[in-house]
């Protein structure tokens, strides 16, 4: 593996007064990516007529999460593509929405930077507004791939944009890894970009330090922040073949391990305790990897299993781990990687799944791409309680969002906002 320290560190600048509340789900799978929501009160079931608080169109398609701060919404979404691929139109969007009755409040459109990718193939599954927006109280980030990473104020108005190169990955399948905060700091990977994960500082957008990786191409995966033994926090990210541990303060690399054995990554990490967790693969992965390592940690891996999840990311429900796909739900034991149980989902298999599962007390939220949310219990054998449609022909490849009672769900065609209130 070739890691290339090609930026100094510079002054963060600055310190942040931004706060968020702690219902809030300002990033991509909620608080530090875990995918588990606090809100005890959320329905098991729903559809068009019951427990359905409001349906918002949204301007234009897209396969990225909806993130809650407060008492607002934040999406994006894309629009100007043209029959036969043509996208010298491309504008991507950053939508405010009202919590309370899904009113929009600001649409910002950002011209793309050209040439963009050609819109055909495996890109038109998701299309071009596939990141996650983050959010430190004050400001909301946006990584818009070619088009560069992007701040806003509350109020709609553009504050920096900053490019991370304007690349394509070598399958021209478009951006789709999400950008995270640290102290005062955006971490971005731009593996499609330019192979290289970046630092920005969050208030005027400057490169922080840069580290380019030639091995991460084929890595659309957000990093984690994860709480190592010593003390310190490590920023970890998911490679082809590889899990990797950075310094997110200065971007120097402190250690590698066997992750998932696949040369393109899509899931994301989950941390807990200080171990991270990678699953996915075509052929099949699961490892746990204690961090804290140096240079070469394999002696920090736990356990290592086979569980196939291309795309989704797993999620933690107290000592299971669970990772859903188009065959079906596995459940592993955290603490040693054994199976406790697999299984067929009622659906699924037949239009896939995209969206990464979410955790609701004792209950585990697959969304499935037309085939509605698929509601099983974390205990036992995995029971299935519930499978919810809406009236909605569209893809569902966004991974949903918990806050305030309420669960955020995410089509091509609009924003849906289900609760029990």
């Amino acid at each position: 593996m070739t890691l290339l320290r090609t930026a100094m560190l510079v002054a963060l600048g600055g310190i942040s007064t931004a706060t968020l509340m702690a219902g809030d789900w300002a990033r991509f799978r909620g608080p530090n990516g875990s995918a588990v929501g606090d809100s005890s009160d959320i329905p098991t079931t729903w559809d068009d007529r019951t427990n359905l608080a409001w349906k918002t169109p949204l301007p234009g398609p897209g396969s990225s999460s909806p993130i809650v701060v407060g008492d607002r919404v934040f999406v994006t979404c894309f629009t100007g593509t043209g029959s036969g691929g043509s996208v010298q139109q491309l504008q991507r969007h950053l939508i405010c929405i009202s919590l309370a009755d899904g009113k929009i409040l600001w649409n910002k459109a950002v011209a793309a930077v050209q040439p963009e990718d050609r819109y055909g193939g495996q890109l038109t599954q998701h299309g071009y507004a596939t990141s996650t927006p983050t959010s430190d109280g004050e400001r909301v980030y946006v990584f818009y791939g070619k088009t560069g990473v992007l701040a806003y104020d509350f109020s709609g108005n553009e504050l920096w944009q900053t490019s991370v190169g304007t690349g394509s990955g070598r399958m021209g399948w478009g951006s789709a890894a999400s950008p995270i905060l640290h102290k005062n700091l955006v971490l971005v990977n731009a593996a499609a970009e330019s192979k290289t994960v970046f630092a920005l500082d969050k208030f005027t957008g400057k490169v922080v330090w840069k580290s380019e990786a030639p091995n991460i191409y084929g890595s659309w995966s957000t990093p984690v922040l994860v709480d190592a033994p010593d003390g310190r926090t490590e920023m970890v990210l998911s490679a082809p073949y590889e899990v990797w541990g950075f310094n997110p303060d200065t971007g120097d690399f402190l250690w590698y391990a066997d992750g998932v054995a696949d040369e393109t990554i899509c899931g994301s990490l989950i941390a807990k305790d200080g171990v991270v967790y990678a699953l996915g693969g075509r052929a099949g992965s699961a490892v746990a990897i204690r961090a804290g390592g140096k240079d070469d940690a394999k002696e920090n891996v736990l356990w290592k299993g086979n569980v196939s999840a291309y795309v989704p990311s797993p999620v933690l429900a107290g000592d299971r781990l669970f990772s859903a796909n188009d065959a079906g739900l596995v459940c592993l034991s955290a603490t040693d990687g054994k199976r406790i149980f697999q299984q067929r989902l009622p659906a699924g298999g037949r239009n896939g799944i995209y969206a990464s599962p979410v955790v609701v007390q004792d209950k585990l939220l697959i969304t499935t791409r037309r085939d509605g949310v698929i509601v099983v219990s974390t205990r036992g054998e995995g029971e299935v309680l519930a499978q919810n449609r809406l009236d909605d022909d569209s893809d569902f490849n966004a991974s949903p969002a918990v806050a305030d009672g309420k669960l955020l769900l995410r089509s091509n065609r609009a924003l849906y906002c289900v609760s029990a209130k």
